[in-house]
């Protein structure tokens, strides 16, 4: 099962039911150096059965023998838990990162997260200029600049000029995708650095661009920008 950065959800106490049951899945993946902030790249995979996992990737050959004593001894080799023989040590900056916060500190964050896009989303709400595009459950709200009488096509070119222009000017760094054929801004809340003026920004931001991309004026689309 893929957890991508959702299954951290679960280290929040507000949150965890929204992914309850996938403690069944037989593996379970996710990636730490997104919402444990820690460094990229650093992923974890947890099985419901480590011998067959490990039978998966271990090597019979005679030099990769483990021994009694020495650098070899042990039952546990983490060159045999995937396709590479050499690795490097990955798991410390997650190791230290949890002994220095505590998992209940990253719950707090991640609960954060999820509040600012709640927040975010009233914003969007808010303003008769923007439309959500889904709901918000987590921490991604995905909405997009499309005002009354602007055509869907029209709208589309002005939020995938609003996207450029937003990373290039380094003001914030949404992604984008797809709803019902329709381009939308993405924003993946995952920061712990992310404050509420943060989003105002975004918003006023998404709001001006969008405008003059579009040729429309704050009370509606002018004139000259219908065909």
């Amino acid at each position: 099962m893929d957890g991508a950065f959702g299954a951290l959800a679960a280290i929040a106490p507000n949150q965890k039911a929204l992914v309850r049951g996938m403690e069944r899945a037989d593996s379970l993946a996710f990636d730490l150096h997104k919402w444990m902030y820690v460094p990229y790249k650093v992923g974890c995979a947890l099985v419901r059965w480590p011998e067959q996992h490990r039978a998966t990737f271990v090597s019979p050959a005679d030099y990769l023998a483990h021994l009694t004593r020495g650098l070899p001894a042990g039952p546990i080799w983490f060159s045999e838990y995937g396709v590479q023989l050499s690795r490097g040590f990955r798991a410390l900056k997650v190791w230290m990162s949890l002994k220095e916060h505590g998992v209940a500190k990253y719950g707090r964050l991640v609960e954060q997260n999820c509040e600012q896009a709640k927040y975010l989303e009233a914003l969007v709400e808010k303003e008769t200029e923007l439309t959500l595009m889904a709901p918000v459950s987590l921490n991604i709200v995905c909405f997009r600049y499309a005002p009354r009488g602007l055509e869907d096509a029209r709208a589309d070119a002005a939020n995938e000029e609003i996207l450029y222009g937003l990373q290039e000017s380094g003001t914030a760094v949404p992604s984008s995708t797809l709803l019902r054929g329709r381009f939308a801004l993405r924003v993946c809340i995952c920061n712990h650095r992310t404050r509420r003026e943060d989003l105002d920004l975004l918003v006023r931001e998404v709001m001006e661009r969008g405008r003059a991309a579009a040729g429309v004026h704050a009370a509606g689309v002018s004139a000259r920008a219908k065909p």
